[in-house]
């Protein structure tokens, strides 16, 4: 189990938590202050990243949610104190909008070496109570470093990332990364996917920090995924079931 994690220390203080074995490429990131840290996100849950955010520090952790997905919200069960925006309260405590044979499906859908003693047949998305319920512009003070959370609609109804304007650095979640960009669920809405990106793509940006995939994404790439989605509404194609546009470094699937 020890070898599923891949850490990247981007700074003293900030990790990246990786599942590189499993197709979905999650990321997790930790951010340490001088009294608390915050977690962004916890994984696919098939390992223990508790244990590993034991052994990086000793502080009170808060696991936040950029998204009440299965494949972000994993490992929150190692954790006592748990933040999500309010849009997906209910989808952590009690209403996941996918039934569990299709979340089994998606955890497996390409060859995976899981960790021993981890059985996909068994698979549970983690539903539990939030402690901390919060809304767009919602700061979390770890002590000496502040770290804002900026509603973001589109591949949720809940998503967020998250900004530390200190260092112009975004915690992108599922809105920003190179790969394919989803927007076809019955829950996302293409539209509101593009006024998020344009509403980030305003902030001063020096490093965006994603959800799956390639970890050193140019910041630009922002800009592109709003270029991208602004010509298919000017093309009337930024509607569900228009398949799949491929734009180079990244693609949309409406």
């Amino acid at each position: 189990m020890s070898g599923w994690f891949t850490v990247e220390q981007l700074q003293p203080d900030t990790f990246a938590i990786s599942e590189y074995r499993h197709w979905e490429q999650t990321h997790s990131y930790l951010l340490l202050g001088a009294e608390r840290a915050l977690l962004l996100d916890t994984g696919l849950g098939v390992a223990d990243i508790g244990a590993v955010v034991r052994e990086l520090t000793g502080l009170p952790v808060t696991a936040a949610t950029t998204h009440v997905h299965w494949d972000h919200i994993g490992g929150h069960r190692h954790f006592h104190t748990i933040a999500v925006h309010q849009a997906e309260r209910d989808w952590l405590d009690g209403r996941f909008p996918l039934p569990p044979q299709v979340v089994r499906q998606n955890l497996t859908a390409k060859p995976c070496a899981f960790p021993e003693g981890f059985d996909p047949g068994g698979y549970q998305v983690f539903q539990g109570t939030p402690q901390i319920v919060f809304q767009d512009g919602h700061c979390f003070d770890l002590g000496g470093r502040m770290v804002t959370a900026i509603h973001t609609p589109g591949h949720s109804p809940g998503h967020c990332c998250f900004y530390e304007p200190e260092r112009k650095w975004l915690w992108s979640g599922d809105l920003v990364y190179e790969g394919c960009l989803d927007a076809f669920y019955p829950t996302t809405d293409p539209r509101q996917f593009l006024a998020s990106v344009q509403k980030i793509d305003h902030l001063a940006i020096d490093r965006v920090l994603p959800g799956h995939h390639r970890l050193d994404i140019p910041a630009g790439l922002i800009g592109e995924i709003g270029d991208g989605l602004s010509g298919l509404e000017r093309a009337g194609k930024l509607e569900q079931g228009g398949g799949i546009f491929d734009f180079g470094a990244f693609q949309i699937h409406i």
